[in-house]
Parts: structure tokens; sequence; C-alpha cells
């Protein structure tokens, strides 16, 4: 037997068929302005990780490159992604940068298979409750994390978890660096203001009224930030910390090709990391490329194919860890970005992937007088936005099951880690499907003639459910000897082995009390499982047998 394999066909090479001048033009218009859009946040979401700036710059590029070269999507834009912070971060402190780099590698290894053996669907059966938990969750550490340069707090290095994080910030909040404090909060309210500036109908509109501002517009709110921001602490030589304080020199040179120390007996110890790196890397990339369909309304937009896009993420993470870099996935804001930009087809993010390397090799000197401060303020407005906020407000509204995994999920998330949350949020997905799966079995009772019990089946008899046909044991176990049950299977819509079992209890207490056991009408999967097992001929034969009764 063979298993069924996915054919390995990138989306790129479907959307070169027919393509145009002008799809060209639309594309590297967009590839443009991602890359300037993902410039700040590569270098953020790597310190916030607890990296250096050029780990989630050359994660952008390489990851990006292949990602939309090798995927299954028509606009997705891949690199580092502010999920994944606190996984990183976790991951560094506990297991060191040349474990991460393992676990990463292996995570790659594991998607790729995850997409070749058809997997990538299954993500889809993740509840949304527990997504949003989780989501929200990382959003809160994001936010947390960067606290410390929001502040420009005196603390040599932050711990990784919630309370430890809480603590050391409440120690240090007297070392508040107040010029710091001010470019971050002014970074935050700028990314906040900026989209609203343009809008039609604004007092800048109206001031500028006839002359061209879409230039303006089209400037995203990041790197506007970051460059009059660290012009400004420059210009006044503002005491706050820099990139070039902290990190020295960032590398301008092409990245050095190194293998990480890898041994069998390490990667035994990296498997929570690992399966921690592909579960968040297969959700968010597949989530972002559904988020990206519903967006998309260009004519050559084609639907994901999720294998496809697991496969170029497997080795997008294969590959970065060889160059020192981090974690990769499918990123929202990114990814939105591009669509709203009218990108047409993976091109796009192939040219995002060039201006952030053109960027790297030409402009890295000056990336040296970016305040940590204004970078943290990008991360606390990519946290507000990632968070899902309205869904706590709407909670009221939907049952308790689906409460208590949404917040279940965003607690353990907060206070253990993400994997927690999520075995723990689908232990209990699991239970509360069994159980509401369980109240849509019931059993009626008919009326009863003079030598016979009757009832009739409802729904699914499974191993949740096998407990409602205990009354009808009891009731047989309390009738005259020679009892007959009679059994209406036309409403019984399925049968698993454990409901099979309770059947097979029921028919040997009626023999034991020599009677009779009938079912009819049943349908075709309860009627193939009794055939399959024998139960079928078993209780044919004993009827047979005891005819004469």
């Amino acid at each position: 037997m063979t298993l069924p394999l996915a054919r390995f066909h990138p989306r790129l090479l479907d959307a070169l068929r027919g393509y145009s001048r002008e799809r060209l033009a639309k594309d590297v218009g967009s590839g443009l302005t991602v890359g300037i859009v993902a410039l700040p946040l590569a270098m953020a979401f790597a310190i916030a990780s607890g990296l250096k700036p050029e780990a989630g710059l050359w994660t952008a590029i390489i990851a990006g490159f292949i990602i939309s070269a090798l995927g299954g999507t028509t606009a997705q834009i891949g690199g580092p992604a502010g999920a994944f912070i606190v996984i990183v971060y976790g991951i560094v402190e506990r297991y060191g940068l040349a474990n991460l780099l393992i676990a990463t590698a292996c995570a790659g290894v594991l998607l790729f298979a995850l997409g070749l053996f058809k997997l990538g669907t299954l993500v889809r059966y993740v509840p949304v409750s527990i997504v949003i938990g989780f989501t929200n969750g990382i959003a809160v550490l994001i936010a947390l994390s960067q606290v410390k340069d929001w502040l420009g707090l005196e603390i040599a290095k932050m711990p990784g978890d919630f309370f430890s994080q809480i603590k050391a910030i409440a120690l240090h909040i007297h070392t508040v660096n107040w010029y710091a404090l001010a470019l971050g909060t002014v970074c935050v309210l700028g990314l906040f203001v900026w989209p609203r500036v343009f809008v039609q109908g604004s007092p800048l509109i109206r001031l500028l009224e006839g002359r061209r501002v879409n230039t303006f517009a089209r400037v995203p709110g990041p790197i506007v930030a970051l460059v009059t921001l660290s012009l400004l602490a420059w210009g006044l030589h503002l005491p706050v910390q820099t990139l070039g304080s902290k990190f020295g020199n960032i590398p301008s040179g092409l990245p050095v090709f190194a293998l990480p120390d890898f041994s069998w007996d390490t990667v035994r110890l990296l498997v929570t990391p690992t399966l921690t790196i592909a579960l968040l890397g297969a959700v968010e990339s597949l989530l972002c490329a559904r988020v990206a369909d519903q967006l998309a309304n260009d004519p050559h937009h084609v639907k994901h194919d999720p294998n496809q896009e697991l496969m170029a993420q497997g080795i997008a993470n294969f590959i970065v860890p060889f160059f020192g870099g981090m974690p990769a996935t499918g990123t929202i804001a990114r990814t939105v970005t591009n669509i709203r930009s009218g990108a047409t087809s993976p091109i796009a993010g192939i040219v995002h992937a060039l201006v952030l390397a053109a960027v790297v090799l030409v402009a890295a000197p000056l990336a040296l007088y970016i305040p940590l401060a204004v970078l943290a303020g990008i991360l606390l407005f990519v946290a507000w936005n990632m968070g899902e906020w309205h869904e706590f407000v709407r909670l009221r509204q939907f049952s308790s099951h689906y409460r208590t995994l949404l917040l279940g999920t965003f607690f353990m998330t907060v206070v253990f880690d993400l994997t927690v949350a999520v075995e723990v949020g689908m232990v209990l997905a699991c239970i509360f499907f069994i159980r509401r799966m369980s109240t849509l079995f019931r059993v009626a009772p008919l009326e009863d003639s003079d030598d016979a019990l009757r009832y009739k089946l409802y729904g699914t008899l499974f191993f949740g459910a096998v407990a409602k046909i205990d009354p009808i044991v009891q009731a047989v176990e309390g009738h005259h000897h020679g009892v007959r049950v009679e059994l209406d299977a036309s409403q019984l819509i399925s049968l698993d082995a454990s409901g099979l079992d309770a059947l097979e209890q029921l028919f040997k207490a009626i023999v034991q009390r020599g009677g009779k056991l009938y079912i009819h009408q049943l349908n075709e999967q309860p009627r193939g499982l009794m055939e399959r097992s024998g139960f079928a001929a078993r209780m044919q034969a004993y009827q047979t047998a005891a005819a004469p009764l």
C-alpha cells in the first residue's frame, strides 16, 4: 500500500503563465512597500526574541524569498512573526541559541512532512476559541516583553515567564528613562494617528486640498516613526539606548553558512520546542493564508494550497537556521499590506525579500542609531493590532464551553506557555465535544405491549453516550423471564465499538432471562458494524435456537 503524497507544485509556476508587464509593475510596487514595512518589524521581532537584529533581517530575506517562491499562496508574505517572540525567547533562555537553531531546522522537517502527507487541512480542526485565546495571550506577552525598552529600565536581562517579568519590572521601575518613555509613547501614538491623517475629510486633507498627498499616505507608519524619531534622538543627543549601543555594528555583508552542533541526543531533548515551533508555524501560516483568501479581490488570486504552503514553510525553516536565522511563518500584517498594495502573484513576496536584502547590504550602518524605545513602540502597536480584544466583550453571546476554552487558553498562554495552552485547550475541546455529542443521542421509550419492552434510538451511539443504554438493561433485569425487547433503530445514525459493546451487554442480559432482542430498520453504518463484528450473526443464531420459546 502506498501513502497518498501531496504534489510539490509551487503557486509561482501557475502565476507566471500569462504574466504581464502590468502585473509585474503592481507586484514590484507591492514588494517595495512590504519590504519597507518589514524592515523595522524584522529587527524588532529578533530583538524582542533575545536575538541580534540581523537574525530577524536575514530570516525575513531568506525565508521570505523561499516561502514566496515555493509556497502555495498568491500573496502571503513569510518571515519572522510576533507570535514567535515569546516562544523563541523562552527557548533561547532555557536551551541556548544553538539549540534554537536545531529545533527550528527539525521543525522545518516536520512542517514539510505535514504538507507532504496532506495533513495541512488538519490545522482547520483547531477550534477558533483556542486560536483567539492563544493569539490574545501572545499579544499580552509581547506587550509585556517591550515594557523594559519602552520605559528604558535598567534590567540586564528580562526573565522568560510572566510573573518573573512583572517582578523584574516592579523592582526596577525607579530606573525609568523619561526620554525613552517619551520616544516610545510618541511612536505608539503616531502609529495610531498616521493612518487617520489622510482619511478623506480629515483636517490635513482639507488643508492640503488640491495638492498631491497620496505619496505621503502610502508611506508606512512604522517607517515614518523609525526615521523621524531616530533623527530626533540623534539630533538632540538623547540619552537612550540604541541598536548600536546594545549590539554594536550590524553586519552589512552576506550571512555566513554555518552548521550548528548537531547530535541525536540533543534532538531528543528538543522535542517540545520542535513541536511548539512546528505547531505555531503551521497554524499561523495557514490562518494567514485564509485571511489572504478572504481579503483578496484580484482576479488572478487563487485560494491557497495548504499542503504546498506547509512544504514551503518547512523548507524555509530548515534552511534559515544555517544562516543564523529564527523561525519563520506567514505574517498577517505584511500579507494584508501586500494585498492592499495591489499584489497579483508571489513575485511581490520575492521583490519584498530582494528590497530587504538591498537595504541591509547598503544601509545597515544607519540602523545603529535606532532607539530601542522606538522599536518597542512599534511592537506595542503590533501587539495591540494582533489581539482580537473585542472577542472578550462578545463572550457573553456564546456558550459556557466556548468561554471556558477561550479564557482557559488565554490564561494558560500568559501564565505558562503556548504548548501547554494548546494541549490543555485541545483536551478540553475534545471533552466538550464528547459531552455535546452525547446529548444528541437519546433513548425514547415507546408504548409497551403485553410481552415486550419497546424503545426508539436517536442519534449516534458512541463511547460518550453508552450510559444511556443502562436504563434498558435495568428494565430487562426487573422484568419477568422471557422478556422481549424491540429497538427501533431507524433514527440511529451511527454506532462505534463502545456503542456496539453496550448493545452486546444488553443482549447478554436478555439472554440470561431467556428473552429475545429485535433491532428493526437499521441504517447502513450500524448494520455494517454489527455484521463485521459477528454480533448480528450471534443474535440471529440465538433467536433461531430460541424460536420455540
